[in-house]
């Protein structure tokens, strides 16, 4: 069977309105490789008087991985990187031992209606690399590498891909694709690494002929190459790498194999020893329950 695994979205407000689908973790599937975390937001209008922004907060032990298809953001961190985030760039952020970071509207678009379209994602760090230091790598969407396929094509956000290859730099295997699916075209898909999935974007697919509805994240099974194909022009993602070396926790904006490291990043950031970022006095307070109680990823994990 070419399919282990279908993950529909629930539905997530983080704050003003902004809503995302959040697809992992989920009750039946904790990660996809090295992804522990996956929030689709869009697309939507943001109205003149929105407030969409994601005020100063700590991550540890993971990396965000941000991708825009619409509209623009802009990064903040205690590193004291300031980035512009558009379509088509991949911005990894690898949080380690502890980063603050912000994600607010761009100056430019304040007071003005524009489309917001993306992807969210987590990559959990390897056990030895949980308390790297932390770092921000903005890749330029010149910089990704572009296959056509046909009438198709393909981008490798991540990874090696159709023999070609990311500049973004990774701490194991780790894909990430963006494909343009044209339509009545077939995609025949490698195994690329261990674990895959693929989720349809904006568009229905067919998976070695099962129907995959949009806005689903279908878990392939390892070792056999699959043939993507749409009635219909679609995009879809393809997202995976080396299966993760063990268990991880989510509390919050923390990611560990240790509940006591999340325990303490939640001590750390309620006395605000985790870093400032300049200029920029706000932030998110911790939640009221104690980190001490993560537990195993699952589909209700907060998140701000």
């Amino acid at each position: 069977m070419t399919l282990e695994l279908k993950l529909t979205g629930h539905d997530k407000d983080l704050g003003g309105g902004f809503m995302v689908s959040r697809l992992l973790p989920a009750a039946t599937r904790q990660s996809v490789g090295p992804f522990i975390f996956f929030d689709h937001f869009g697309p939507f209008t943001v109205q003149a008087d929105a407030n969409h922004d994601v005020r100063p907060h700590p991550h540890i032990g993971l990396a965000t991985v941000t991708y825009l298809f619409e509209g623009a953001m802009l990064h903040r961190d205690s590193l004291g990187s300031v980035q512009r985030i558009e379509p088509g760039a991949i911005n990894w952020m690898t949080a380690g031992r502890g980063i603050v970071h912000s994600e607010r509207a761009p100056d430019d678009l304040r007071g003005k209606v524009y489309q917001q379209h993306g992807l969210q994602l987590w990559a959990a760090l390897p056990k030895i690399h949980e308390e790297a230091e932390p770092d921000f790598v903005h890749t330029p969407a010149a910089a990704i590498p572009v296959v056509p396929l046909g009438a198709s094509e393909l981008r490798v956000l991540i990874g090696e891909a159709f023999g070609h290859t990311s500049p973004v730099r990774t701490f194991s295997k780790t894909v990430y694709l963006d494909i343009r699916l044209a339509a009545g075209e077939r995609i025949d898909l490698p195994p690329l690494a261990d674990e895959l999935a693929l989720y349809g974007v904006d568009g229905d697919l067919q998976v070695d002929g099962e129907a995959v509805a949009a806005r689903t994240l279908a878990v392939l099974a390892p070792g056999a190459v699959t043939q993507i194909s749409a009635n219909a022009p679609a995009r879809f993602v393809v997202i995976g790498g080396d299966k993760l070396d063990g268990k991880r926790f989510i509390w919050w904006n923390f990611v560990s194999s240790s509940k006591e490291r999340i325990a303490q990043a939640g001590d750390d950031w309620a006395a605000q020893r985790m870093g400032q970022i300049a200029g920029d006095a706000e932030f998110i307070p911790l939640p009221e329950r104690k980190p001490a109680l993560a537990e195993p990823a699952a589909p209700k994990a907060p998140y701000l």
